[in-house]
């Protein structure tokens, strides 16, 4: 991981620090850049070293910057890595969001496989645990730390066949808002949004029949996530569907 200044150019996120989890594509990706773009100097995490690069490349195209950190989340100990290296390079961190995650196998629920249901779980949930655990002091350390997890419109009722990912999701849910009443008296907010149906990779595995088309693309819904990192959001705790919010924000900004 290289070092680069935040830059301090304009922008609503302008000097800002932001690491985005599962930044290599779809949200992640649209994420990254639209933070950049914003003047926030983006961490970008993710598996693929190849998609990191030309993630990089849009970045710098659009006079961003990133440091891209190519690793799996599942690799645990790397996450108290990156958190020592974020500490001795920039001394905080601006804006977390917990995008990565795992779909797992559509099935009953006893038909899922220990190994399917282990793996979702440990990105699902126990990545974005190691991740609070590694990084809230790093968050404190900001004027206004500001965390973003990624939730599912799944959670709010019983889907046949979805168990694995329903579940984790729910458990995500539940940790992050403990997590925002713990750090209620500090300068971090903590916040769950719901992008709902988007045009990524993740959706067609899960609605192979659906036409892509009839869905935003993961830039529109990247503009939900702005406000929300800025330090002027008071939001706290909060499960935010990205559609309403987006409506509610297009009255006062563009």
């Amino acid at each position: 991981m290289t070092a680069v200044p935040p830059p301090a150019g304009a922008g609503r996120l302008a000097g800002k620090l932001a690491l985005v989890t599962g930044a290599s594509r779809g949200i992640g990706a649209a994420v990254a850049r639209r933070f950049a773009a914003e003047g926030a100097h983006v961490i970008a995490v993710a598996r693929t070293i190849g998609a990191l690069e030309e993630l990089d490349d849009a970045i710098k195209a659009g006079g961003g910057s990133a440091t891209l950190v190519p690793f799996d989340l599942t690799e645990f100990d790397a996450i108290d890595r990156m958190g020592h290296a974020l500490f001795e390079r920039f001394g905080k961190l601006d804006v977390l969001v917990g995008n990565a995650a795992l779909l797992g196998t559509l099935s009953p629920v006893g038909h899922i496989e220990p190994k399917v249901f282990e793996r979702v779980l440990a990105v699902n949930v126990t990545a974005n645990w190691r991740l609070i655990r590694s990084l809230d002091p790093l968050l404190r350390r900001s004027d206004a730390g500001r965390a973003i997890f990624v939730t599912s419109g799944i959670t709010r009722h019983a889907a046949p066949y979805w168990g694995v990912y329903a579940a984790t999701k729910a458990a995500l849910e539940t940790l992050v808002r403990i997590y925002a009443a713990e750090v209620v008296h500090t300068p971090v907010k903590a916040n769950l949004i719901n992008p709902g149906p988007t045009r990524t990779r993740m959706r067609a595995d899960a609605f192979p029949g659906e036409n892509p088309e009839t869905l935003p693309t993961p830039d529109a819904i990247a503009a939900a996530f702005v406000p929300l990192a800025e330090a002027s959001c008071t939001l706290h705790g909060e499960w935010i569907a990205a559609d309403e919010w987006l409506k509610s924000q297009g009255a006062t900004r563009q």
